[in-house]
């Protein structure tokens, strides 16, 4: 079933403009996103052809079916929410039925999960996105030899740098664990070549430098530690780093690189505006989504504020909602059985009344 359908066979419940429009955030070339509602023939719901959503190809336009959209109400999912406390003025089409739905029955302390975690993830993630732009990982990897000093005295020197001064090649080396250490060897060299020794790694892709065989009448001509911790975790950030490259958005991330804030500045609008909708519902038991603070949110958008700035409206809007949280009187989750008999009673009135 497309969208299509849902219009052709009149299914369709509930139709608003959503996003940055409804919001009151909307631009010159902000999108105009469509949330909807839904109901399937009655021979589909009963049947083996239950479809829970439907959306178009870049998920501008989504509907829920009318089942879907109570059960994510009843987790209080701040998309959902949103959905139904849409300004009259975003609204395209309304069915009377969806008058049974009414926000207060479904407002909940489960919101702070819902809104602020979901907002602190955010955070978490810009706070990432922050030490990736400030912290760029060179293209050409690194080796474990990069993480490799030979002790000198109370001092150390780089593994390559030694190997240098001292005209010596890596595959020459032999390694011989070290007794109750972690990560120190005893370094013997093979001018001959002939000794099988290992080197210090087989190949540039190791992740760990190999042990030797070491005849016992050698003696070591130094001492070596190797990070392996070190080089975990830049193998770690190395892979996250260049998938974050290939994945991110570069007309997007070129703004950010614009305004130099350093941060990804149109989620972390969007953010606020979250932490700030979860301080309202717990301080006036209710959600209003067209926001007051409209200039306030779109210099941030437009990179206009620090990321010190932003990190500490973020983190006294949370501080704000633990105390609201903790004083606020509404219920720990939404009446379960109260909200399903208004689904049943909906579709009863759909599928008895005027069913297609």
């Amino acid at each position: 079933m497309t969208i299509q359908d849902l219009k052709t066979k009149n299914l369709i419940l509930f139709e608003a403009v959503s996003g940055s429009r409804a919001f009151g955030l909307d631009t010159e070339t902000s999108d105009t996103d469509i949330r909807g509602i839904y109901y399937l023939p009655k021979d589909d719901f009963f049947g083996l052809n239950y479809i829970p959503q439907i959306s178009n190809e870049t998920n501008d336009i989504t509907y829920y079916e009318i089942g879907r959209f109570v059960e994510l109400l009843q987790k209080n999912n701040p998309n959902i929410l949103e959905v139904l406390a849409s300004p009259e003025d975003s609204i395209l089409h309304k069915d009377p039925v969806m008058d049974l739905l009414k926000l207060e029955d479904f407002l909940s302390k489960l919101c702070k999960d819902s809104f602020a975690g979901y907002a602190i993830s955010q955070i978490k993630k810009a706070k990432g996105l922050n030490k990736k732009i400030l912290n760029p990982i060179d293209k050409e990897r690194k080796s474990i030899l990069d993480f490799c000093f030979i002790l000198e005295g109370q001092n150390s020197v780089e593994l390559k740098k030694w190997l240098f001064e001292h005209k010596k090649i890596q595959k020459n080396c032999g390694l011989a664990n070290i007794d109750h250490t972690k990560g120190m060897f005893a370094l013997f060299y093979d001018e001959s070549g002939t000794l099988g020794y290992k080197g210090v790694m087989h190949h540039e892709e190791a992740n760990q430098v190999s042990v030797s065989s070491v005849p016992k009448s050698e003696k070591p001509v130094s001492y070596m530690f190797c990070n392996l911790d070190a080089y975990s975790v830049y193998c770690k950030d190395y892979r996250e780093y260049w998938k974050w490259v290939a994945e991110r958005n570069e007309d997007r991330y070129n703004v950010n690189q614009t305004h130099g804030q350093n941060y990804d500045s149109k989620n972390m609008m969007h953010t606020i505006r979250l932490l700030q909708s979860c301080e309202q519902i717990f301080k006036t038991n209710s959600l209003t989504i067209r926001v007051e603070n409209r200039e306030e949110l779109l210099d941030i958008k437009a990179g206009n504020r620090s990321y010190e700035n932003v990190m500490l409206m973020a983190e006294n809007l949370i501080q704000s909602i633990e105390e609201y949280y903790c004083a606020s009187h509404l219920p720990d989750y939404p009446d379960l059985e109260k909200t399903t008999k208004i689904l049943i009673q909906i579709r009863k009135m759909l599928y008895d009344g005027h069913y297609k």
